[in-house]
């Protein structure tokens, strides 16, 4: 078993699906949590799920990603709680599909702020906690469409440039971070079926045959190779996949 024991996470988006299964997972690695996402029930939920399996209680902080007043309130609050963080998933994001009838202001600025603003207001929120830990690190989770060249598939242009840019952010923090101790590492995803710890579909999900879709899992457990490397290595890795990959 992995050993993340003293280490404290932060997980955006952590009130469902791919956040959820990163914050049961880790937290059975031994770590310290603070789950952040937009419905403070959610998170509340995951937390129990957490302490049923015998993980410490996480904290919960909400935040919407694609508000600048909310990112700063949460860096704030996530400093009260914790006087370090090792860990950052950024996770958090809104989906925004294809579709023919025009999308509202809202929408496009909500998609392209969670992606870009946000996340990067949140990394400079923290980072000064981050900058208490021995071995900080930026995990960004972004996509296969921020990829070039990548096929549009399903995805609206404003999904699809939003995590292009996310993507780009990833990138340069760890040009920003040579010289230092922090590492950004950057996992792509394809398109998804959930897979959570305390669920069935997590067990099922390792067994999957070659054209099959990946899961939450794959994910998961690229990212938690990538930060048990060691700290000389940063690790940019596309999760690909036959079904809902990149050549889909």
């Amino acid at each position: 078993m992995l050993n993340f024991n003293g280490k404290t996470a932060v997980i955006t988006g952590a009130g469902r699906g791919l956040g959820a299964a990163f914050a049961l997972s880790l937290a059975s690695m031994g770590c310290a949590l603070i789950l952040c996402g937009r419905r403070e029930a959610d998170l509340l939920a995951i937390s129990a799920r957490v302490t049923a399996q015998g993980g410490m209680a996480p904290k919960v902080v909400e935040l919407d990603l694609a508000d600048a007043v909310s990112v700063e309130q949460a860096a704030a609050r996530i400093a009260a709680l914790a006087p370090k963080v090792d860990i950052l998933i950024n996770n958090g994001a809104m989906w925004l599909e294809s579709r023919d009838m025009p999308y509202s202001d809202a929408e496009v600025l909500g998609v392209v702020n969670a992606a870009i603003t946000g996340t990067f207001l949140l990394v400079q929120g923290i980072r000064p906690l981050m900058q208490a830990s021995d071995a900080p690190d930026i995990v960004t989770i972004g996509s296969i469409s921020g990829l070039p060249n990548a096929a549009l598939q399903s995805v609206s242009v404003p999904f699809y440039a939003a995590k292009r840019g996310q993507v780009a952010l990833a990138e340069g923090l760890r040009q920003d971070f040579i010289g230092s101790k922090f590492r950004s590492i950057l996992i792509n995803p394809p398109y998804l079926d959930d897979a959570i710890p305390d669920q069935p579909d997590w067990a099922e999900a390792a067994l999957r045959d070659k054209g099959q879709r990946g899961t939450g899992r794959d994910v998961v457990e690229a990212a938690v190779f990538a930060l048990t490397r060691p700290r000389h290595v940063s690790l940019t890795i596309d999760v690909d996949a036959d079904e809902g990959g990149l050549f889909s």
